[in-house]
């Protein structure tokens, strides 16, 4: 026990010390530059020969199985073919056929047993030991197992007629295949255990080859070429028949052992000589080759690793001087490569980036600019929702941008009036905010002089038409901003008294009316504001019923695209509040919002999103 902890606490103490002295010695560019060297070009080479070497042994096993196998089939289908040949051969021409068959089989399977059974049986030879198989197997060939041995077999019937052709499968006769390939021999996967019921039943691997046969298939590997002229051993599963089980098969481990040299002189068909001088004297060559670049490469590597850490170290004391805040200092350029390139382009970095901290601090205060018009725009909306009884208010503005060119606005008026205004000026950004806090500031201060007329009607109601309102409204905005700015506005004036609600559009989206499940969009009453001068804007009125859902919107809902540079559209909108309309207004607010978003599949808003929901209780 003292000595697995004394091991693995010096393992320990063994890899500490050696992750802290290879990250001292990499710390260095050149360094790690050698380490770097070693792993992509050492390594891979050693490994790609490596692979090579692995390749080639199993191209050998492979091609050498493969001839073996060929020819064992080419040859099982000859005997199958003879079966039928002797089963449809004619009784004056039987004995003929059987002189045939024996003189070509008695080499290519010595041990070669036929039997014919029609009006009677005929063996050959006629000492022969070869049984009828049992029924079931009808006309078949291949290899096949009997009382643990391999045989290649042929079997054809016809009616009360069959051919039973039998040869034992040895490993002499498996390495005489190919001649000249290798040592080839089989190995079956047998269940053992039947013949010994007083040990267990086990799954074993059983050698089925006798002791001559394995001297005579060892005999057949043939000499090495050279010394790397190695051993390939190889090998391949084949189906057998089972002689007591028609039609079942298992497998067999058919092994071949050869060399490189054999199985290219059986694919060539050339009996070229390899030998020890000729090949130790190419080796010797190629490797003296291999040296020479080597030292060659080696030497160019280290010139060009000392260019580059030289290029190195010198930024590296620059970017030192530029942490100290001295912007003075540049670095030596020499030559007219990339390395050059990359000093003079410090030495320019060095002389822009006091401008660029300039410009930081230009950017920083902009945006605590930005910043600031953001709070001051939000200060222009309405604080409060005004209180009426028949009529619940909500709106909502979710800018693009630091600050939003959209405006919305509802005002209390006497008695029991309320106006509402909604806005979207042409364009984003700062110009866009100016005019909409023009906007709201003109608005307020033409409502508050209407309120505060002497013509004012002791009912509450505005000296003049929301139309003429409008009106003067486009004058102002058209005098005081540029001729390119203008907006699209809608405003109404809602008694709680009558539920009737006044209002212009003057260029805007038609506000949708929800009642009843159906959809009604409110009239437009003119063009824009703020584009001409002597523009003239009608009005429209509309009362509003219990339950009716009014929802005014900026085309910031309906305009945005989704990647394919599909509009959500005003119908998906319609959709989207007939779905929520019965849900409180924040949530349907939220839920049209919430669907924009998911149409775009954007966290950035490609439009400010406005809208005004006014629900009749």
């Amino acid at each position: 026990m003292a000595e697995i902890l004394a091991f693995f606490l010096g393992a320990g103490i063994f890899l500490r010390y050696s992750r802290r002295g290879v990250r001292k010695t990499i710390w260095s560019l050149r360094n790690r530059l050698y380490v770097t060297y070693l792993f992509i070009a050492v390594v891979p080479i050693c490994l790609i020969l490596l692979l090579a070497l692995i390749g080639v042994y199993i191209l050998t096993g492979q091609v050498g199985v493969y001839l073996v196998s060929s020819e064992l089939e080419r040859r099982t289908v000859s005997l199958r073919n003879t079966a039928e040949f002797l089963l449809n051969a004619p009784e004056t021409r039987r004995s003929e056929a059987l002189r045939e068959v024996s003189r070509y089989f008695s080499k290519r399977f010595p041990g070669m047993e036929l039997l014919i059974r029609d009006q009677k049986e005929i063996r050959i030879p006629p000492d022969a030991s070869i049984v009828a198989p049992p029924p079931g197997w009808g006309t078949v060939s291949g290899i096949l197992e009997r009382d643990h041995q391999l045989y290649v077999w042929a079997h054809a019937e016809a009616g009360d007629r069959d051919v039973t052709l039998l040869a034992p499968l040895t490993p002499e006769i498996l390495s005489g295949l190919v001649p000249q390939l290798g040592e080839v021999t089989y190995m079956t996967l047998a269940e053992d255990g039947k013949a010994q019921p007083a040990r267990k039943r086990r799954l074993g691997i059983q050698r089925k080859t006798m002791e001559q046969e394995e001297e005579g298939a060892r005999d057949a590997l043939p000499p090495p070429a050279n010394r790397f002229d190695i051993v390939v051993d190889w090998f391949t599963l084949t189906p057998v028949a089972v002689w007591e089980q028609p039609l079942k098969m298992r497998n067999v481990v058919i092994s071949v052992r050869t060399r490189f040299s054999a199985v290219f002189r059986v694919i060539t068909g050339e009996q070229a000589d390899f030998s020890e001088k000729f090949a130790g004297i190419i080796f010797a060559a190629v490797a003296i080759l291999f040296l020479v670049v080597e030292l060659v490469s080696l030497i160019i590597g280290v010139n060009l690793t000392r260019t580059i850490t030289s290029a190195v170290h010198d930024l590296y004391e620059g970017t030192q001087k530029i942490r100290q805040g001295d912007f003075s200092h540049r670095i030596r350029v020499k030559g007219q490569d990339q390395l050059a390139e990359l000093s003079s382009s410090f030495n320019r970095m060095t002389e822009n980036i006091e401008r660029l901290l300039e410009i930081s601090k230009e950017k920083e205060r902009l945006q605590a600019e930005l910043e600031l018009a953001r709070e001051v725009q939000a200060q222009l909306y309405p604080k409060t929702v005004p209180a009426l009884k028949t009529l619940k208010l909500l709106a909502a503005c979710n800018p693009a941008r630091m600050v939003s060119g959209d405006y919305f606005d509802y005002q209390p008026l006497l008695e029991s009036k309320v106006a509402l205004a909604l806005g979207d000026v042409a364009g984003k950004g700062i110009s866009a905010a100016l005019l909409m806090a023009t906007v709201g500031s003109c608005l307020r201060t033409q409502i508050r002089h209407c309120l505060d007329a002497p013509k004012q009607s002791g009912n509450g109601e505005l000296p003049m038409p929301v139309s003429q309102l409008v009106a003067q409204l486009n004058k102002q905005i058209y005098q005081d901003s540029a001729p390119e700015k203008y907006l699209t506005f809608f405003f109404g004036v809602y008694d709680d008294a009558s539920s009737l609600l006044t209002y212009t559009n003057a260029g805007h989206l038609p506000p949708l009316l929800i009642r009843n499940g159906q959809v009604t969009r409110l009239d437009v009453n003119g063009t824009v504001v703020g584009a001409f001068p002597f523009a003239q804007y009608g009005e429209s009125a509309v009362e509003l019923i219990s339950g009716d859902l009014l929802v005014c919107y900026t085309d910031g809902i309906t305009e945005p695209e989704n990647e394919y540079g599909e509009m959500f559209g005003e119908d998906r909108l319609i959709d989207v509040l007939l779905r929520n309309a019965e849900r409180d207004e924040s949530e349907l607010v939220n839920a049209v919002m919430d669907a924009v978003r998911s149409w775009t599949a954007s966290s950035e808003l490609q439009d400010d999103m406005t809208m005004l929901v006014a629900r009749r209780v």
